[in-house]
């Protein structure tokens, strides 16, 4: 069973996005992953060094031909953390009687 567990680490925008992508992918290209959360270069570069730092993603560095690919997944530790982050963001919106799964636009029209 996983404990909720806020980490300030990943909640950042920009990290819980990439995050949250890679959570569901196996391995993503830098480019993948560039466009995907809508980050500039370096942004995506820093949030990837951070996240590689914590021991949450594991960065694979290659060449196809004679140009760089840059790739990089969740590891064990960074799944884990991600899944506590999330039960954790679960918890706070539960104890403030919201709900996580947002209306649905006909019971807003009502």
């Amino acid at each position: 069973m996983t404990t909720p567990r806020f980490d300030e680490l990943i909640h950042a925008p920009s990290r819980l996005s990439l995050v949250a992508f890679l959570a569901a992918t196996a391995w993503a290209d830098f480019a993948v992953l560039r466009d995907s959360v809508g980050l500039s270069d370096s942004t995506l570069s820093k949030a990837l060094t951070t996240l590689e730092d914590a021991g949450y993603v594991e960065i694979r560095k290659a060449f196809v031909g004679k140009r760089p690919r840059t790739s990089a997944r969740l590891t064990t530790s960074g799944r884990t953390a991600f899944d506590q982050h999330v039960l954790a963001l679960q918890e706070i919106v539960a104890r403030a009687g919201g709900s996580v799964v947002p209306p649905s636009r006909s019971s807003e029209q009502s």
